[in-house]
């Protein structure tokens, strides 16, 4: 039996000693015996953007306590509000269709994914997104540094290149541009390009609202989030087969994300379960279509002391059978801190339970969970 056949029926605490913030729940990486054990009475909150964006002062605060209230109950909120093209949205899943079923394996695998800074960075197969299970979806990783020349770093479908990148000798910002590697597909830099910028303009505001909330100042973070390193990736979900079906295997095993926060555009196709770790059941998200479901990760569980959680999260496969047979298609954006900068429990906050910690090392140590030991940098 393999290890990822082994990951079916394994639990998150059989890979607990590498995470680096407090996960006391324990729960199966795919759905296995717990299937029934749904919390469908729990409802994500949803909450307006667009007070923040163009409030006063006082619609600014009382965003704030919304969105915190939200995220310190559960770790996701519903975002409304955020003046983002429902457009792109529908676009964005047309191309992400179109990139995944016209190139062959063979021209995906020559941009299979490597680590570059902190981030695995690159093309992951069906069933190869992590050591630990294997998971329904093929996924693509894009970082800002992907975007920062586009017509260097995106070619054309199918084609090489040599790009600038971060080598796994000389990870950190400072020297990050001495190393070169193939591994950008995709054409379409400008448009996703477009999704990258209109969430750029909601980290701010994001970042302000939850230090109001936690009564720090709300500009503590304005420079380390401004230009920050992100991690776009791009999630396929192919028609689940009879044979996967029957093997137990999720489309995305449960897990926690390791940023400071990622947004992700409401999914089409269901799927998306969080963990309530007050009563251990799953909740289902059904997120109107055009609205950002918003997480925070292990970055902000760390800095925040425990008050916003890193909260468990998979997708599963639909419940109607005849569902299973359509694609699903995703994009989150995770919000990642640069490599150099230190992690530290915020000073408004008292009794800190973590000590500092660059990112590198807090990111990589997690991440070697899904990648092996050799992942982490030390």
């Amino acid at each position: 039996m393999t290890s990822k056949e082994e990951g079916v029926r394994a639990t998150n605490q059989d890979f607990i000693r590498y995470d680096q913030v407090e996960k006391h729940q324990t729960y199966q990486l795919a759905e296995g015996l717990d299937e029934n054990q749904f919390d469908d009475d729990f409802q994500v909150r949803t909450v307006d953007i667009s007070r923040f964006l163009h409030g006063n002062a006082g619609d600014k605060r009382a965003f704030a306590m919304q969105l915190g209230d939200a995220l310190h109950e559960i770790g996701f909120a519903i975002i409304e509000g955020h003046g983002v093209d429902p457009s792109l949205y529908a676009e964005a899943e047309r191309r992400i269709e179109e990139i995944f079923s016209t190139l062959t394996l063979e021209e995906k695998m020559r941009f299979r994914a490597e680590r570059f800074g902190s981030v695995n960075q690159g093309y992951f197969p069906i069933k190869e997104t992590s050591n630990m299970h294997p998971d329904l979806v093929e996924g693509w990783v894009f970082c800002r540094r992907a975007f920062e020349d586009p017509a260097t770093f995106w070619p054309e479908m199918g084609s090489g290149l040599k790009c600038k990148v971060p080598t796994q000798d000389h990870p950190s910002l400072e020297n990050a541009r001495t190393g070169t590697l193939d591994f950008r597909p995709d054409p379409n830099a400008a448009f996703f390009g477009q999704i990258v910028h209109a969430h750029e303009r909601l980290i701010l505001p994001i970042m302000q609202s939850l230090l109001t909330y936690l009564g720090c100042d709300a500009h503590l973070f304005d420079a380390k989030l401004t230009g920050t390193n992100f991690g776009l990736r791009l999630n396929y979900y192919p028609p689940v087969s009879a044979s996967d079906d029957a093997s137990g295997a999720a489309r995305l095993l449960g897990h926690e994300d390791i940023d400071m926060f990622t947004f992700l555009p409401a999914p089409r196709v269901e799927g998306l379960q969080i963990l309530n770790r007050r009563n251990m059941k799953w909740v289902r998200i059904a997120a109107p279509p055009g609205s950002i479901i918003l997480n925070t990760g292990d970055y902000m569980q760390r800095i925040s002391n425990d008050v916003f959680p890193s909260t468990t999260h998979r997708v599963s496969k639909p419940r109607e059978p005849e569902q299973r047979n359509k694609t699903r298609v995703s994009f989150p954006m995770a919000v990642y801190l640069w490599e150099d900068e230190m992690l530290e429990v915020l000073p408004c906050i008292a009794n800190p339970k973590y000590p500092p910690v660059k990112a590198i090392n807090f990111h990589t140590s997690i991440t070697s969970k899904f990648y092996g030991d050799d992942y982490a940098v030390k």
